[in-house]
C-alpha cells in the first residue's frame, strides 16, 4: 500500500517496527487468549493487564497502532492542519511518528509552531520510542513525557487539534474527560481497539456517542475497530 507519509527515512523505521510487533504477536496471543476466552464465556475481564507480571510481559512489547491506522492519523492530521496533537499511549512510538511526520508536514505547508505531546507510564518504552523518533528525523516535533498521562497532561494547555488514546482501557475515559476541555471546535478523538474490546471500552464509547457529552461519534469497524468522535461547538 502506498504510505501517505511519501518519507524514505520514517518509513524504513516503521517497517522495523511493524514487522517486529508482527513477530511479537504470537506470544501475545497465547498469553492472552485464554484469558480472553475465559472472560467472554465465564465473565470477567480478558484485557485488565495491571498485574505486575502483566506488566513485566508487555515491557517489551509494542502493541503498536495497525499501520492502516497510523496512515488514518497522518491523513487526519493532515486535513486538520493540526498545530498541536496529543498522544496517550506512546509505546514504542510508531503512531507517534505518523503523528510527528504529519505536523512536520504541516509546518513545511503552512509554517506556525506545531507539536505533538505523548505520555507513557513505561521507562523502557519512552526511551525507545525517543530513539525511534530520533531515528526517524522527528525528534524535533515530538515531547514524549514519562508518567502517569493522568499528571503528565493535567497543566496541558489548549488548543488541541487531535487526540489519540492507545493505553491501558480504563484510562480512556478519564483521560478524555481531562483533555476534553483543551479541545477545539472540530477536534479528531481517534481512540484504538473499541470493537475487539467493546465490553471494556463500554462506559468511553457510551459517552462519546451520546451528543450532550459534546461529542458527534462513529466506529471505523476495521482492525480490532476505532472510535473517531469530533469535538462539537457545544453540547446539544
Amino acid at each position: 500500500m502506498i504510505s501517505p507519509l511519501a518519507d524514505p527515512r520514517a518509513e524504513a523505521v516503521l517497517s522495523r517496527l511493524h514487522a517486529e510487533d508482527a513477530r511479537q504477536l504470537r506470544s501475545i496471543v497465547l498469553r492472552y487468549l485464554p484469558r480472553a476466552l475465559l472472560s467472554r464465556f465465564g465473565g470477567g475481564s480478558g484485557a485488565d493487564v495491571s498485574s505486575a507480571a502483566d506488566r513485566a510481559f508487555l515491557r517489551d512489547k509494542l502493541v503498536a497502532l495497525d499501520a492502516d491506522k497510523g496512515r488514518l492519523a497522518y491523513t487526519y492530521c493532515r486535513a486538520l492542519d493540526a498545530r498541536q496533537v496529543v498522544e496517550v499511549g506512546t509505546s514504542f512510538g510508531v503512531s507517534t511518528i505518523y503523528l510527528a511526520a504529519a505536523l512536520r508536514d504541516n509546518a513545511a505547508a503552512g509554517g506556525g509552531e506545531r507539536r505533538l505531546i505523548g505520555t507513557e507510564i513505561e521507562p523502557v518504552k519512552v526511551r525507545a520510542a525517543r530513539a525511534n523518533l530520533a531515528e526517524a528525523g522527528l525528534a524535533d516535533f515530538a515531547e514524549i513525557r514519562e508518567g502517569d498521562a493522568l499528571l503528565t497532561l493535567k497543566a496541558l494547555a489548549g488548543p488541541v487539534d487531535f487526540l489519540l488514546i492507545d493505553t491501558w482501557i480504563p484510562l480512556a475515559l478519564p483521560a478524555l474527560e481531562l483533555l476534553k476541555p483543551r479541545l477545539r471546535p472540530g477536534a479528531i478523538v481517534m481512540c484504538d481497539n473499541v470493537r475487539q474490546f467493546a465490553r471494556e471500552y463500554r462506559a468511553y464509547t457510551d459517552y462519546v456517542r451520546d451528543p450532550r457529552n459534546g461529542f458527534r461519534s462513529m466506529l471505523w469497524p476495521k482492525q480490532g475497530g476505532v472510535e473517531l468522535s469530533v469535538r462539537s461547538e457545544a453540547p446539544a
